[in-house]
């Protein structure tokens, strides 16, 4: 059937439903004269009178009750089905696909994704925690969460958490043993506990600041890793110092496991983002996880 004849069938159906030309060429918001001529070309082409028609009424004919028996379950069939798809595009619902480091999915991301799984059943997220600077789009991801100054200029990013800042930390023996630095390039003579960073390959420069001055210190040490839950043990051991995030060794530090040093000289700095590119028509689920992440601090 051609786009033309099922218009025609839908025209003739609002003529014969409210039985009044002028009616139904104000509801499709047509001519009179144009409801007329589109009726008169159906009736031609199926070979049949549909409608009788005098000054005061309209009226089916026989067969034009049969072809109104028949159109009016598809339309509706029709009307409900496209009524479904636009409560599809409205409804939060599919899958949303994120990497992010393990201490954004950990801190972050889990406690909002938790509690909107439970509010949108039909919401899948699909988290994938790594370390690596992924390309989101060559991956197809849908959004990825990063440190703010991780986040290319070309993404749009959206703040949510807090500042963060690093510690850096050490077992109560370790400074009876070794004493405790004053400056950052006093760590210079420390034994420290270094970190390998997936994104780059190279050894993690630790970083500092105080009065608007930044300084970078690269330390050595007996140990090399690359997860900080095992960072955390070894310098609990007296291994060597450690630099984590302030939170990463918050528990130690309250039961006194761990002590801190150099406070004064780790600033805060931007914290996690979640980045993704830019898009006009966001899917409702995606912009609902967005909306719950929200920075809000």
């Amino acid at each position: 059937m051609r786009r033309e004849e099922l218009s025609d069938l839908a025209v003739f159906l609002a003529v014969a439903e409210v039985r009044s030309f002028t009616r139904a060429a104000a509801t499709l918001g047509t001519s009179q004269s144009a409801i007329s001529q589109i009726v008169r070309r159906l009736e031609a082409a199926m070979g049949l009178k549909l409608l009788t028609r005098n000054t005061r009424n309209v009226a089916p004919t026989e067969a034009g009750e049969q072809l109104i028996a028949t159109l009016r379950p598809a339309f509706d069939d029709i009307d409900a089905r496209l009524s479904a798809l636009s409560a599809l595009r409205e409804r939060p619902a599919g899958t949303v696909r994120i990497t992010s480091s393990r201490h954004a999915a950990e801190t972050i991301l889990w406690p909002s994704v938790g509690s909107l799984l439970k509010n949108y059943p039909e919401v899948t997220v699909e988290i994938s925690v790594d370390s690596y600077l992924t390309d989101i789009i060559a991956d197809r991801f849908d959004a990825g969460v990063r440190l703010g100054e991780q986040v290319a200029r070309d993404m749009i990013a959206v703040r949510i958490g807090p500042e963060l800042r690093m510690a850096v930390v050490g077992a109560p023996s370790y400074f009876e043993n070794h004493g405790r630095p004053r400056t950052p390039h006093d760590l210079t003579r420390h034994p420290c506990i270094n970190i390998r960073m997936a994104t780059k390959g190279g050894l993690y420069t630790w970083e500092f600041g105080q009065g608007g001055r930044d300084l970078n210190v690269r330390v050595e040490g007996p140990l090399i890793l690359n997860d900080v839950p095992m960072i955390l043990n070894a310098s609990v051991e007296g291994i060597g110092l450690a630099c984590v995030m302030e939170d990463q060794a918050d528990d130690l530090l309250k039961t006194g496991k761990l002590l801190r040093v150099l406070e004064d000289w780790c600033p805060p700095f931007s914290g996690y983002h979640l980045y993704y590119p830019d898009r006009r028509q966001l899917p409702p689920a995606f912009k609902l996880l967005v909306d719950a992440l929200r920075y809000r601090g």
